[in-house]
């Protein structure tokens, strides 16, 4: 089979491939915030020198960095519905599985964040009277959000990559677009050619934005 070029038009695009962009870019962006967003409390639950915070928060991330994302979803997408009664879309089961599961290595990056930052600052947070939320949201968590920026940067590219995933339980994401276009005109070798370079192009240019973005960090440091 020949590559028909002419297979890529801006009407194919408009019609199947930014629909699936818009959705892969929405879910990379949502579960990359909420990602952060729980990584961060397990994060701070597993320096708390709690027990009962420390070791919940231990067993939920080493489990979900133990087990294939592509089955957390599947397990939800198939699961849910069984327990509940109720089914359940499948953009929203992508959306809280990507969330639940990348908060588990965002924590990872946000812990090694919050370490890298001198213990005599979290003294001198205490000898001034500070609460360790307090100590955490004024002193620490800001220096190793920058610390971590190009880390938890890098970590998004990855979670972009992996919306690809969802194709498993049908959810329309940009390789969904480009398989729906490859088979309703006959050009699936195209269609996965197609897909494929915009997958390069999209990372390549993040990671060399995120590379550079490296180099200004470590030059203010």
């Amino acid at each position: 089979m020949l590559l028909d070029l002419s297979f890529f038009n801006w009407d194919i695009i408009h019609d199947y491939v930014l629909k699936g962009l818009y959705f892969s870019i929405q879910l990379t962006v949502i579960a990359t915030l909420g990602g952060i967003f729980f990584g961060t409390l397990l994060a701070m639950m597993r320096l708390s020198g709690n027990k009962w915070l420390e070791l919940p928060a231990t067993i939920y991330v080493n489990g979900m960095r133990s087990i294939p994302l592509v089955m957390v979803i599947l397990w939800f997408f198939l699961l849910v519905p069984m327990i509940t009664g109720k089914p359940i879309g499948a953009d929203t089961s992508a959306i809280i599985t990507f969330i639940a599961f990348e908060a588990a290595y965002f924590s990872e990056i946000m812990r090694a964040g919050i370490q890298s930052i001198p213990r005599g600052q979290v003294f001198a947070g205490q000898a001034v009277g500070m609460t360790y939320g307090q100590n955490m949201r004024l002193v620490i968590l800001p220096q190793a959000f920058r610390n971590m920026l190009p880390i938890l940067l890098t970590q998004t590219i990855i979670l972009f990559q992996d919306t690809s995933l969802v194709y498993a339980i049908g959810a329309y994401d940009l390789l969904k677009g480009f398989d729906t276009a490859g088979k309703n005109f006959g050009r699936p070798m195209e269609a996965y050619i197609g897909a494929a370079l915009v997958y390069f192009v999209i990372c390549f240019s993040l990671s060399y934005l995120v590379k550079r973005l490296h180099k200004k960090i470590a030059i203010i440091r």
